[in-house]
């Protein structure tokens, strides 16, 4: 039987756009706590080990939500087993969420399970679910057969290390990590399975998959917008305090410009329209939205920091944070420009190469003084990109007339 079946829990391929539904963005007001725990911890935490341990847990959490997405761009959310199978991934997903400020203490064995619940738990409802309505030997149950036993194996080594003591933790978390990032790279190879390929995943709907990373992208601004209100609102108020507080607001905005601007729509439209819609959804959205979202994170945490202490001067901290989250989001978004328009945008290693020379005299420098640095060169390529695109729309009308 084909993969677009229409009956069952499988959502219709009837040639329209799948809608995100209000369960969905409900599903994502867990992840707005993962993510504001997540930026806690690096605030709370503001060493290299902090950061280490911040990022290891961001991947974890990407992971768990990312996979959700593409069941949910399979799955109808509308009907009541899969409607009751993402409230148990929520419901996981908010106690993995509570435990992240103590995952290397004492709750490492409950965000361990809490994690392999979700992932294993919703992999094998899927199971159960495309054996009964396409059969087992189907290519998208295959698919989600071979992730099953991917999941599992990395599922162990979560477990085992969430009892032991955090140096060993360290390194078999890492191993899962590894694991599970390179399931899809390898296709989920399994013996006597085999592997998938991205044309197993050519029935993921791409309007679906790209508005969902979009909204998580939102997400990931709202808690910076959230970090520098709270901040301001904490502290006794003053020129600099307030200057340093919109500028983080203009930071923020001109992230969103980056990526809403232009780039998002637009490669919506050429991941909708697609001949290989699986190899873009795993390499631009899965992958490469990730070290966008870190850069949010990190940038957020840097402009607490510079709220709270506009006149001290740079340290190796708020250097790090202010210009690394920057070119750590641009750079994401250069791959992810590259992975669905087949271009690597020159204009973002420019900006890089110029946030990479400020982090050589950010020392010198007051923390606000940074932060304004960081901000005029987003803007500076925002404009460049507008400019870009006018040309280029410019230069299409011309060769039509």
């Amino acid at each position: 039987m084909h993969d677009s079946h229409h009956g069952g829990l499988l959502r219709s391929r009837d040639g329209g756009e799948q809608q995100v539904t209000p369960l969905e963005l409900f599903f994502d007001l867990v992840y707005v706590f993962a993510i504001t725990q997540l930026s806690h911890l690096l605030l709370n935490h503001l060493t290299v080990g902090g950061a280490l341990e911040t990022l290891f847990l961001l991947l974890a959490v990407w992971w768990a939500w990312v996979y959700t997405t593409w069941v949910t761009n399979w799955f109808d959310p509308d009907r009541l087993p899969v409607r009751l199978m993402l409230v148990a991934v929520m419901l996981a997903s908010l106690v993995m969420s509570v435990t992240i400020p103590d995952t290397f203490g004492e709750r490492g064995l409950m965000f361990a399970v809490a994690y392999v619940a979700i992932q294993v738990g919703r992999t094998v409802f899927v199971v159960i679910a495309l054996n009964k309505s396409l059969g087992r030997s189907a290519p998208l149950s295959r698919n989600f057969q071979r992730i099953f036993f991917w999941l599992l194996a990395s599922g162990v080594l979560w477990v085992i290390g969430g009892l032991l003591e955090v140096e060993a933790r360290y390194v078999l978390w890492a191993l899962a990590l590894a694991v599970e990032y390179a399931g899809p790279v390898v296709g989920f190879y399994t013996p006597g399975l085999g592997r998938s390929t991205t044309e197993t995943w050519r029935t993921v709907e791409g309007g679906h998959a790209a508005e969902r990373c979009q909204l998580f992208v939102i997400i990931a601004l709202g808690e910076s917008i959230l970090v520098t209100g709270t901040t301001l609102g904490e502290i006794e108020t003053s020129v600099a305090t307030v200057a340093a507080f919109v500028v983080a607001f203009l930071g923020s905005v001109a992230l969103w410009w980056i990526y809403f601007a232009r780039a998002a729509e637009a490669a919506r439209e050429v991941f909708a329209s697609s001949e290989d819609p699986g190899r873009i959804a795993r390499s631009a959205y899965t992958y490469f939205h990730l070290p966008m979202i870190a850069g949010i994170i990190a940038v957020a945490a840097a402009d607490e920091f510079i709220v709270g202490h506009p006149s001290d001067r740079g340290t190796t901290t708020s250097v790090a944070l202010t210009f690394g989250g920057t070119a750590l989001f641009l750079a994401g978004h250069a791959f992810f420009k590259w992975a669905v328009f087949g271009m690597l945008p020159w204009s973002r290693a420019v900006a890089i190469a110029a946030l990479a020379g400020l982090m050589l005299v950010g020392f010198a420098l007051p923390t606000l003084v940074l932060s304004s640095a960081a901000v005029l060169i987003v803007v500076a390529l925002a404009a460049w990109d507008a400019l870009a695109y006018q040309g280029n729309v410019s230069s299409l009308r011309r060769s039509t007339r």
